[in-house]
């Protein structure tokens, strides 16, 4: 993979009405991270007493943390309705040169801020809330 411009990582979010996948905001800062946790099954007879792992025993998750600003006020609204009544929806990663990743995710963070001579911006965090799919580019 080549270098990539950060702007050209997209977060999506479904469309409570059409389920067609919508632009939410302009980020100016974003990260996706993947997270594996282990299960360690390592025991006395263990080869030169090294730890040693179960195999897809894990619990798999992902999150997502942005910064910016909203397109719109319905962008705006939807990001906040969804906050405060616990919903969880569809969402988009759209990863340049990489691929997109998609699937259920709740808002655990919204944050608004703002300088006095500056646009207000938000601070947003998502959680993954099942299953994930990646497709490559």
């Amino acid at each position: 993979m080549t270098a990539q411009k950060g702007r050209d990582l997209l977060l999506k979010i479904e469309d409570a009405v059409t389920s067609d996948f919508v632009t939410v905001a302009g980020l100016r800062s974003h990260t996706l991270s993947f997270n594996s946790e282990t299960v360690d099954i390592t025991h006395q007879d263990s080869a030169g007493a090294w730890r040693e792992l179960l195999a897809g025993a894990g619990l798999k998750t992902a999150n997502i943390r942005g910064s910016g600003i909203f397109r719109d006020a319905a962008a705006d609204s939807q990001i906040r309705s969804d906050f405060f009544g616990d919903v969880i929806r569809a969402w988009q990663v759209i990863i340049p040169g990489f691929g997109t990743v998609e699937g259920p995710f709740q808002i655990t963070a919204l944050e608004y801020g703002g300088e006095h001579d500056r646009e207000l911006t938000f601070d947003l965090a998502l959680e993954s809330a099942g299953e994930l799919t990646f497709a490559v580019v």
